[in-house]
């Protein structure tokens, strides 16, 4: 292996490590929202299953019955699944964006602006489906676990642990089980990730020279990509979670449209939308990251690749 090899195989390292690290941190800060917003989310399903007596008010009403019910631990549960599924998530998404990045190799001033964005968008999304691929089964587990709450009738939880889910879920359902939601995650993950590390990437580099390299600067312009990135697939995130909580169960959605389809009918417009509010607040945590990793790979003298970026 020759010295342009070694130094590649540092940088993928690096990358792996440190935008695992940041983005664990953050999600372990940010677990409480993370378990609000997703018990809003999917409150409707989880009515529709016997797993809630009603459909919280909102995020205080959600807050306040997850304590009362489950104590404090409640607001960190799937955090461990969660940890075990995002380090290798956002590891490979930093780590792998680049690479995709190099494979477009388009230049601002050579190629123009747009071709340049839309090189940005595209490795960026690519880079968040081939993780998908990865971690799946993990991000399944995490969202059954979250959710499973005591039965109000005989006041059983369905899952022991992660473990249990996996057992479970392949008893009545098999592999597919594991991987239900899985297509329209992929179109979810490609706008997400498009336009969170196009976004970011695209924007940085116009900032005023004194504020590229400032915390502050970088954690205001991550948690606006967040915020921007996470509403517009929002909707795709409601219809894949739903259909990953019907795993398991005797009825179940036929597809992703179907899926859509009966939400609107059944809920309206506002139900691909519950938890929004929470997830916005969520983004702090992701902008966290994102600015957390800029300043690991300074500090340790790397070059950077404006890639950063956490969801």
């Amino acid at each position: 292996m020759n010295k342009q090899q070694n130094q590649q195989v540092y940088d993928f390292f690096v990358d792996f490590m440190t935008g695992g690290i940041s983005a664990s941190i953050s999600k372990t800060i940010a677990s409480p929202i993370e378990v609000v917003k997703m018990r809003i989310q999917l409150m409707d399903e989880m009515v529709k299953q016997g797993k809630l007596d009603k459909a919280y008010n909102n995020i205080y009403d959600c807050s306040k019955q997850i304590y009362q019910k489950e104590g404090i631990a409640g607001f960190w549960k799937g955090n461990y699944t969660n940890i075990v599924r995002y380090f290798p998530t956002q590891a490979f998404n930093f780590a792998f964006k680049d690479k995709f990045k190099k494979m477009f190799n388009k230049n601002k001033e050579k190629d123009g602006y747009y071709q340049w964005l839309a090189a940005n968008m595209a490795s960026g999304g690519l880079a968040g489906s081939a993780s998908l691929a990865i971690t799946y089964s993990l991000d399944y587990a995490r969202t059954k676990l979250t959710n499973d709450t005591k039965n109000p009738k005989n006041g059983n939880k369905q899952y022991s642990g992660l473990i249990d889910v996996y057992r479970q879920t392949l008893k009545t359902d098999g592999f597919v089980g594991l991987y239900r939601g899985f297509v329209i995650s992929c179109l979810g993950i490609v706008i997400y990730r498009g336009l969170y590390f196009g976004l970011y990437d695209s924007i940085k580099p116009m900032l005023p020279e004194k504020y590229k390299n400032d915390f502050k600067s970088n954690f205001a312009l991550g948690w606006v990509v967040t915020i921007l990135a996470g509403l517009s697939s929002y909707p795709i995130d409601t219809i894949r979670r739903r259909m990953m909580m019907t795993s398991g169960t005797l009825i179940k959605y036929r597809g992703s449209l179907d899926c859509a389809k009966q939400i609107y009918l059944n809920e309206g417009m506002k139900s691909f939308f519950k938890g929004a509010g929470a997830n916005v607040i969520r983004g702090i945590a992701s902008a966290g990251a994102i600015s957390g990793y800029d300043q690991i790979q300074r500090l340790l003298g790397i070059q950077q690749s404006t890639s950063s970026s956490v969801y």
